[in-house]
């Protein structure tokens, strides 16, 4: 799985005044959590970007004073004027310890209902699933070779192996709906059939 390296430094100061210090050399306050004990540091604005600025799901690796901490990206604040990043919270994954993350969705295969003519709709790009780090990845692949033209794949019929779905089951992820041509077509048959 893809992994950012981040190199921060601790943070000894804390209140508003070090906090816009901070900001004003560019570096963004962050917090892990989820380990032995909270750890707050900064790192610079830029190194972030590759974690947040991205559809993919993927490991940070903070690198700080000579120790190196596993994690996933929890929450994210942004300036409401001028949009810059102003703080992130990161989770430390411990291997006994369950975590919940988003993984994006990554369908696979042709549908049946799409070369039958239909269009593919995706509702969903991402699910929420609580498993151990070890069985973390990239993303959860939903074949949809067998989805028939105006069907639906559920949350339900989603496989995620070692991992529990947070999402209603109910919910749809993808569906084929029929196409204007094709409703035209069926409407034109209809009315052939009629004058027989």
């Amino acid at each position: 799985m893809k992994t950012i390296t981040i190199e921060g430094q601790l943070r000894t100061d804390f209140g508003k005044k070090a906090t816009r210090q901070l900001r004003s050399q560019e570096l963004v306050p962050a917090v892990i959590y989820g380990g032995a004990k909270e750890i707050n540091f900064s790192a610079p604005a830029k190194a972030f970007k590759p974690l947040v600025y991205t559809g993919e799901f993927q490991l940070a690796e903070i690198k700080l004073d000579g120790k190196a901490y596993r994690c996933v990206l929890k929450d994210l604040q942004f300036d409401k004027v001028t949009d810059e990043l102003i703080h992130l919270d990161l989770l430390e994954l411990v291997e006994d310890k369950k975590v919940i993350a988003t993984l994006p969705l990554k369908f696979v295969g042709t549908s049946v209902g799409v070369k039958a003519g239909g269009k593919l709709i995706t509702k969903m790009k991402a699910l929420k699933v609580k498993t151990l780090p070890k069985y973390l990845k990239e993303n959860i692949e939903v074949d949809i070779t067998t989805l028939e033209l105006n069907a639906n794949i559920r949350v339900q019929d989603v496989k995620a192996e070692n991992m529990e779905v947070m999402n209603s089951p109910r919910i749809p992820v993808a569906s084929v709906v029929m196409t204007r041509q094709l409703k035209q077509e069926e409407a034109a048959a209809a009315k052939e059939d009629k004058k027989k």
